[in-house]
Formats: structure tokens, C-alpha cells, sequence
């Protein structure tokens, strides 16, 4: 079989789907009538608890004389404000990436010492096995950077003596060593991609042990190894941002219930990285700067606040785009009033930009940011307030870092990395029952029928 006939929908198949929506259809009305919690969300968005944790906590109401209403968003690391995590280590003149691993894996602040420690520790997992890179990395490239990544994840499995050891030392040690290698799987994947498939030069750059994640990133990703001090310090404030996110995102929620079966570290890891690549989670981003660029074809002049208004009630009425009626970037399952990691990260977007000549396009991305609400308002019936998410503006950071877009969601996952490391140590520790929630039939009874007597 070739690739051609492999990927190839033949007719057979285009008749057999002809059954897939009329077998699976679903009255949409009874999800109301059943009191069916569709994304395990109510209508005002807020999640089904399913379980408890103590890694990272996401508010987005507060009571006011017993009623709960929304409230700016405000997220948590181990009951620590992340605003003032990010303003310590950035006060102190440090990059934050391994300090905030740490508090999130053993759920507290390291000082100096378990700090240099701890950073020495991950740099000597910053080894792959030998001839990975050669064996594993370099052969069939994929043109997904997740798919490379998720590949290789599993691959290591075979390198891994103790792979099925579910013990919490041995766990940690996986994590560990996943966390350290995630940048050089990412990097490495592109790399092999425009190399084989682009005819770009091949680089392999080592990774350096006294340089910060975020540094090494920069480091092996550049044909010259070379980036600024601005350049290190927003991709570390990135990667913080984008760590954790409370356990019931789509992909630290794979990670509790594949880990809840008992399973491997790589195979719970690979399930979460699936979830992640999804354009509804990890994505986004990349959605947002292909809709700006579109918009920058069609908006002739950026400073026109009625221009960018008619463009976005395009984006409503799927008239524009990709025609999906969204405006990517806006709103958030949790948040309502606002995003704070979009609100940090504004900040230092407009100071990346300034450095990169690109204040023009920040200024855009700034008017969205406040038409996208008042237009959303106009045109849609909303339950909860919307606002800019993480994603609204982590995309147009990684163009200003000159990083290609296969690895938007590949960096991504470099910092959740953490999130999961740390929601499957806690699903381990608390030894929790296998995740199994219902589904209610709503199929009719039918009897059997006889093949001979089957239309």
C-alpha cells in the first residue's frame, strides 16, 4: 500500500459515513430535558466537580452577600497568586520557569539552594539516549510537531528499564526527565521536518546545562544560537503562564483519568499531548494570528475603530476567515470578566513589539481586544462576560520571537509538561478510584434481526 492509498477516501467509505451521522445523532433537546452537562459546563460555564486538588486553583467569581457574581480572573500555583510569582522572580532578576516546577511538583517555593540544585538535576536529564535523535527524531519526520512529539514520548518507553513502574520515586524520576527533554523533542522535531521536507540546513545545537529552559529553547531552535535578554526573559514568562491551569482543562483532565487506569508515564503524557494538539485547547493561538492576518488583508486602515468592527461582525456571521462565526482569542470556559495571565502578558507584548518595530500590529491586536466584547455583545446572546484569553496574545509573542508556527503548541506543551507531571503525581498519591463517568442511553430497544431478513 502506498501513502497515496493509504490516506486515500475511497467510495466505499463515503457511503459507509452516509450512516455515521444519522447512527449517532443526537437530539439536541434532550441534553436540556436529561440535565446533560454538555463539556461538563453548565450555561454559565462553570465546570462539573469531579475531583479535588491542591496544585492550582482558578477564580473567576466571588460571593457578594451570598450570590456568587464574576470577578476579575485570578489564578493560582499552590494557593501562591501567580501575579506574584511572576513579579518575584522577574524583581529578583531570575528566569522563573524551574523555580515555579518545583513549587508546582513539590508544592512549595525552593530557596536558593534546592533552587541550584534542582536546576542541576534537570539539566543532566537534558540527555536523550543514544542514536535517539538519529534513530527516532530524523526518521519520517511529521509535519505536526505534536505528532513528532507524542511519537517520541512513546518511544521512550522502550529506552525506560522501569516504563511500567508506577511507584512515586520512579514516577517523578519520568517526569522529571520528560520536563527536561521536552524542548529538545520539540526542537529537534522541527528541526528534522524543514530539513527533510523544507531543504533547509539540518541543525542539531546540544543544549547548554547553565542556561535557563527558556534560554535553550532560543539556543537550539537559532541557526546562530543567539537572543536577547528580552527575548529569554518574555519566553520564560510565557512558559510560567502557560504551566497550569487547575485539573479540569481538557488536558491535565486526560492526564487524572488515563492515569487513573493505572497505566505508564508515557502513555498518560501522549493522551495529554492528543488533547493539547486539539484547536479548542493548545491551538488557539495559532488561530488567532492567522485571523489577525487575514484581518491586517482586509481592514485597510488599522486605526479605524468602525473598519475592525465590521471585520469582526464578519468573523460572528461567518462571512469572514474560516468562516467558523468565532472571534479566536476571545472568551475562556473559566474566565468571564478576564484572563490575568493575559493580563501579564499584555504588558511585555508591548514592550517585545516596541523592541521589534511591531508597536502597529500590538496596537491592533490592543483594539480587538476591546472592540471583540461590545461587537460579541451585539451579536450573540452570552451568559457571561467575555474577554481576551492567554492565547489572544501568545501567538503574536511567538511571531515576535521569530518561531515558527509548527511549534506554537509544541511550546505549549513544554510548560504544561508541569501541570501534568504534577496532576499525575497527585492522582497517584492519592490512589483515587479509575475516572469513569456516565452516559445515559437514549438508544430505543430493537430486537434482532435475522441477516436473510434484514432490507
Amino acid at each position: 500500500m502506498n501513502s497515496n492509498s493509504f490516506s486515500e477516501i475511497t467510495p466505499d467509505i463515503l457511503a459507509l459515513s452516509k450512516y455515521v451521522a444519522s447512527a449517532n445523532q443526537i437530539d439536541p433537546d434532550l441534553y436540556t430535558k436529561l440535565d446533560v452537562k454538555r463539556g461538563l459546563r453548565d450555561i454559565n460555564g462553570k465546570g462539573v466537580l469531579a475531583g479535588l486538588t491542591e496544585i492550582s486553583e482558578v477564580q473567576s467569581t466571588e460571593k457578594v452577600n451570598g450570590i456568587s457574581v464574576p470577578c476579575e480572573g485570578q489564578l493560582f500555583y499552590r494557593g501562591i497568586n501567580i501575579q506574584d510569582i511572576v513579579k518575584g522572580f522577574l524583581v529578583e532578576k531570575r528566569f522563573g520557569y524551574e523555580e515555579t516546577t518545583y513549587l508546582l511538583l513539590f508544592g512549595r517555593l525552593p530557596n536558593k539552594t534546592e533552587l541550584r540544585d534542582f536546576k542541576n538535576l534537570l539539566a543532566t536529564y537534558r540527555t536523550l539516549p543514544t542514536s535517539f535523535v538519529r534513530d527516532i527524531i530524523m526518521k519520517a519526520p511529521s509535519q505536526d510537531m505534536m505528532n513528532t512529539l507524542a511519537r517520541s514520548v512513546l518511544t521512550l518507553y522502550s529506552y525506560d528499564d522501569r516504563a511500567d513502574d508506577i511507584s512515586i520515586p520512579n514516577v517523578l524520576r519520568q517526569c522529571l526527565q520528560l520536563i527536561s527533554l521536552f524542548p529538545m523533542l520539540s526542537v529537534y522535531g522541527y528541526q528534522a521536518y524543514r530539513h527533510y521536507h523544507d531543504a533547509q540546513s539540518l541543525f542539531i545545537h546540544s543544549p547548554k546545562p547553565e542556561l535557563s529552559t527558556a534560554e535553550n529553547i532560543l539556543h537550539i531552535l537559532r541557526p546562530d544560537s543567539s537572543y536577547t535578554e528580552l527575548e529569554a526573559q518574555i519566553l520564560d514568562i510565557a512558559l510560567v503562564l502557560h504551566m497550569e491551569h487547575g485539573g479540569g482543562n481538557n488536558s491535565s483532565f486526560t492526564t487524572h483519568v488515563v492515569t487513573s487506569s493505572g497505566t505508564d508515564t508515557y502513555s498518560v503524557i501522549a493522551a495529554s499531548l492528543g488533547s493539547l494538539k486539539g484547536p479548542r485547547h493548545g491551538g488557539a493561538n495559532i488561530k488567532v494570528v492567522k485571523m489577525i492576518e487575514d484581518m491586517k488583508q482586509h481592514v485597510k486602515d488599522w486605526n479605524d475603530e468602525d473598519e475592525v468592527k465590521t471585520y469582526l461582525r464578519a468573523l460572528l456571521n461567518k462571512e469572514a476567515f474560516d468562516h467558523a462565526g468565532l472571534i479566536y482569542g476571545m472568551g475562556h470556559a473559566v474566565y468571564s470578566l478576564s484572563d490575568p495571565r493575559a493580563n501579564i502578558f499584555k504588558a511585555f507584548v508591548q514592550k517585545l513589539a516596541t523592541a521589534k518595530n511591531r508597536i502597529d500590529e500590538f496596537n491592533l491586536y490592543s483594539m480587538v481586544e476591546r472592540l471583540a466584547p461590545v461587537v460579541i455583545g451585539e451579536e450573540r446572546r452570552i451568559y457571561k462576560g467575555v474577554s481576551a484569553n492567554v492565547d489572544f496574545y501568545s501567538g503574536f509573542v511567538y511571531s515576535m520571537l521569530d518561531l515558527p508556527t509548527e511549534l506554537y503548541t509544541p511550546i505549549f506543551a513544554i510548560a504544561r509538561i508541569v501541570g501534568w507531571s504534577a496532576h499525575r503525581l497527585e492522582e497517584l498519591v492519592n490512589n483515587g478510584k479509575i475516572i469513569r463517568p456516565a452516559y445515559q442511553s437514549v438508544s430505543e430497544r430493537k430486537p434482532y434481526v435475522p441477516i436473510d431478513q434484514r432490507s
